[in-house]
């Protein structure tokens, strides 16, 4: 069936639909991964996005039970050059359109995705709608100037759990721990509550492999309740919207810090970094995909990352005697992490349990647990002080 996808500025492409039949709005962005179209569906950071695949052919290995970072797609829409409907795969159950139908979520083929993503890095994300039931160009257009943008949005409250539940799933085909951390972990379960502001199923896998039991929690949980419950440490996870626009989660997160140990990715990175006196912005086109290298400033190696995010940390707008800035994009200089000097809290921007490069990132999870570790031990010191001075 013939479809159509408008942009705010009066670009029209058209091209065929699959999927669901429909029509959707939302932020026309870009990825540029060439596989992990699943994985990318599922991650709670797209809610609100209609999302574009640089990669030209998609859905030639179909879909799987095992590949979903939540439980249902999230992107509000699906744009590709070339839909693939005969898939072919040995995990595979069904095919990508059959899926995308049963979800209600629609998608569009054949139009020029180069020329659409060029569009995007010039100009900057923009408003958009995909539709199959109105072909009229100017209504279309004028539906994506209505649409809402996603500058103020708090789409954490849609994506995150209604109530707490506990996390106990390991990997599928986990790494190899380090020697020092799989000591450790053998002979200890670190209670970590995890902030669920569009959490991916991969983190939680990643922090159970390294030890950790997990007690994820509603968006809007007060300090008060997580301080109720004395975890071990805090993780802070990913999300979709602007971060500025969860004043509930800053708030919350200024009356933990200093009290636990806190880890945070993506959204959590920005949330802290707000949390802390520091201020965000949006990107003009965001970073999405696959092969985003990063600097550790620490050590001076460079990392492959995998990156979803519209926003970014002000780095001039964080306190230097209290923050070190631990990494940067190199591609064009933004944060990508920092620590606080004295407290035990750190936190990056980017995804270290997509694991593109594949293990290049996933030291920060042995990170957290290092952290844990002197935290406990220095916890354990002072009750044995205080005993002594009784």
């Amino acid at each position: 069936m013939k479809a159509k996808l408008a942009l705010e500025d009066g670009t029209v492409f058209t091209g065929e639909a699959f999927g669901a039949e429909t029509e959707v709005t939302g932020e026309v962005v870009f990825n540029t991964s060439m596989t992990g179209y699943q994985e990318i569906l599922t991650d709670p950071s797209y809610a609100g996005q209609i999302v574009t695949m640089t990669y030209p052919l998609i859905g030639n290995y179909g879909v799987n039970a095992e590949d979903l970072e939540s439980v249902r797609p999230q992107v509000a829409g699906f744009v590709v050059k070339e839909y693939f409907d005969f898939y072919s795969n040995f995990r595979a159950t069904g095919s990508l359109g059959d899926w995308l139908a049963q979800h209600k979520i629609m998608g569009i083929q054949g139009i020029d995705t180069r020329m659409l993503t060029k569009i995007i890095r010039t100009t900057g994300a923009m408003r958009g709608v995909i539709s199959s039931v109105d072909l009229d160009d100017e209504n279309l257009v004028a539906k994506a100037k209505k649409s809402p943008a996603m500058a103020g949005l708090d789409l954490a409250t849609t994506v995150t759990t209604t109530a707490p539940y506990t996390w106990d799933e390991l990997d599928r085909t986990p790494f190899a721990l380090p020697p020092s951390v799989k000591t450790r972990v053998n002979g200890k379960r670190w209670n970590i509550v995890v902030y669920d502001f569009g959490v991916k199923r991969n983190i939680l896998r990643r922090l159970t492999a390294y030890g950790c039991k997990l007690t994820v929690v509603p968006s809007t949980y007060s300090a008060e309740q997580i301080l109720q419950m004395n975890p071990d440490g805090i993780f802070l996870s990913n999300g979709p919207g602007d971060p500025a626009a969860v004043r509930y989660a800053i708030q919350n997160i200024k009356q933990l810090i200093g009290k636990k140990p806190i880890f945070g990715i993506c959204l959590g990175h920005q949330l802290l970094a707000l949390a802390l006196g520091g201020k965000t912005f949006k990107l003009k086109f965001g970073h999405r995909g696959a092969n985003h290298p990063v600097k550790n400033l620490l050590n001076n190696e460079i990392e492959i990352t995998s990156q979803n995010h519209g926003f970014a940390v002000d780095p001039s707008s964080l306190d230097p005697t209290k923050i070190e800035i631990t990494h940067v994009n190199l591609n064009d200089g933004t944060n990508e992490g920092f620590r606080h000097r004295e407290l035990p809290i750190f936190c990056v921007q980017y995804h270290p349990e997509a694991s593109p490069g594949p293990h290049d990132s996933d030291y920060l999870f042995a990170r957290f647990v290092d952290m844990l570790e002197r935290e406990s031990v220095g916890a354990g010191k002072d009750k044995q002080e205080e005993k002594g001075r009784k």
